[in-house]
């Protein structure tokens, strides 16, 4: 576990692609207990210690989280993050070029709960959300492209589902339409940064994930940005 970020009010840690925000039907020990033993070790806390979790990053996606040490910050994050106060931007890497190299997305969504899986609705749907997007192309390899995400909505899946929408897959993602897995069992989709005004301090934050260093992919195409 990475720390990005810590104060009195929130902190901030780069998930890696195999760890859970929350506690699941898994039973794994989910990152915010992991968060909470550190600031009891840390600050030799006696009794509980409060960690609250505003913001959810898929299990297999890596890259910032961002958690509440108070619950007046966890109050007020979650209202942020629900009126999209929050700017999030994305890294993902993809097989397919777009046919632009850079554009808007928007698409409404349906989510299948028991598949744990959203799809483009094809006709009027009165349960379907409306996702919207904007991404451009950053760098490329031989074989792959870096896609920088910028998100105006947020819903379940929705980069996945709207980039396999146009074609461009997630690397590893094969739910929706990958060709093959990740080693690590992962995706190839990275929350690079979130930027905010802080829910206490009102300054200006900005927090930003290194990629993950045992990913030899990610490493070229982030060489290839400096």
């Amino acid at each position: 576990m990475t720390i990005l970020y810590e104060d009195n009010h929130i902190i901030a840690v780069n998930k890696t692609c195999s760890e859970i925000v929350q506690g699941d039907k898994t039973g794994d020990i989910p990152l915010s207990d992991f968060v909470k033993a550190y600031i009891k070790d840390k600050y030799a806390k006696p009794g509980d210690v409060f960690i609250g979790v505003p913001h959810r990053v898929d299990r297999p996606v890596s890259g910032v989280v961002l958690f509440a040490r108070t619950s007046k910050a966890l109050e007020r994050l979650n209202e942020m993050f629900r009126t999209q106060q929050i700017q999030k931007t994305y890294w993902a890497i993809v097989k397919n070029a777009p046919q632009q190299a850079e554009g808007r997305l928007e698409h409404y969504l349906t989510r299948n709960e028991k598949q744990n899986k959203s799809y483009v609705a094809k006709n009027a749907d009165k349960n379907a959300k409306r996702a919207v997007l904007t991404y451009q192309t950053i760098c490329k390899s031989d074989n792959y492209y870096l896609l920088e995400i910028k998100l105006e909505t947020g819903r379940h899946h929705q980069i996945r589902a709207q980039l396999a929408a146009i074609g461009c897959p997630i690397k590893g993602d094969l739910k929706y339409g990958s060709a093959r897995s990740n080693p690590d069992g992962g995706i190839s989709l990275h929350a690079r940064k979130v930027e905010f005004t802080h829910p206490v301090t009102k300054s200006h934050i900005e927090i930003v994930a290194p990629t993950p260093e045992n990913e030899k992919l990610w490493n070229i195409l982030s060489l290839k940005l400096n």
